[in-house]
């Protein structure tokens, strides 16, 4: 891997754009973190099942959350695995700083004329502390086992071949995400273990599908940085 050295300019640019890439991250994954409690489902294969289960019955927390892969992808591929890890440990940061300001609002008594009264707040917002330390966990494991293997598959293949680091990488990440936080769940009885492989199985090939779904798009962003920047195959931008 070679570092390339830009012009104060430019180098100004692509700081900024790292800025705005880890602020999305971070946005992307703190509100995940917020709203994983709502359960959706979808199944476009009309009656199909998994272990008894629909194929799409999964958290709305989901949605945002792959975009953090994307971004990370991104990031590694553009600025390396060092920058790609100090975004990683700045969401577990903001994921817990935010946790933490939400609990004290539960904590804090609504006024009588409150257009949100205690009830619904805490209805709404009230967080288990296992959920919460059961997501967190499974996002630190799972972007840095991404990024690890990203990395991995970028020195293997030169540089080459992107759609294979990006996609190995994050549908091994994503496994040990959704595995890891749906079973500390049911360990811990925020959740029953008869929803354990159906919401594992949904929940990854959602994501596995978001994955391959988001490849061009990490395509045509490795696109603009490169001509604008004018990076080479194997060039990362150091900042």
């Amino acid at each position: 891997m070679e570092d390339h050295i830009l012009k104060e300019g430019d180098r100004k640019l692509a700081f900024k754009i790292y800025l705005y890439l880890g602020a999305l991250f971070i946005t992307s994954l703190v509100v995940s973190n917020l709203i994983f409690q709502k359960f959706f489902y979808w199944n476009p294969f009309g009656d199909f099942t998994v272990f008894g289960a629909p194929l799409f019955e999964i958290s709305v927390g989901v949605l945002p959350y792959p975009i953090t892969f994307l971004i990370t992808d991104l990031i590694s591929e553009m600025y390396g695995r060092k920058k790609a890890n100090q975004v990683v440990t700045a969401g577990i940061f903001a994921s817990v700083f935010s946790m933490g300001i939400v609990l004290i609002s539960n904590v804090v008594p609504a006024i009588e004329g409150s257009p949100v009264n205690d009830e619904l707040f805490n209805k709404v917002f009230s967080l288990s502390p296992i959920a919460v330390v059961a997501s967190m966990m499974a996002y630190l494991f799972a972007q840095y086992i991404d990024i690890g293997i990203f990395h991995f598959w970028k020195k293997l293949t030169n540089g080459k071949h992107l759609w294979l680091r990006n996609n190995f990488s994050t549908f091994l990440s994503q496994f040990i995400d959704t595995f890891t936080v749906v079973g500390l769940l049911c360990v811990f009885g925020v959740l029953p273990w008869h929803m354990f492989y159906g919401l594992v199985v949904s929940g990854f090939v959602f994501k596995v599908i978001i994955a391959v779904l988001d490849t061009p798009f990490l395509y045509f962003f490795v696109y603009l940085f490169r001509r604008r920047f004018k990076l080479g195959l194997n060039q990362e931008i150091q900042i």
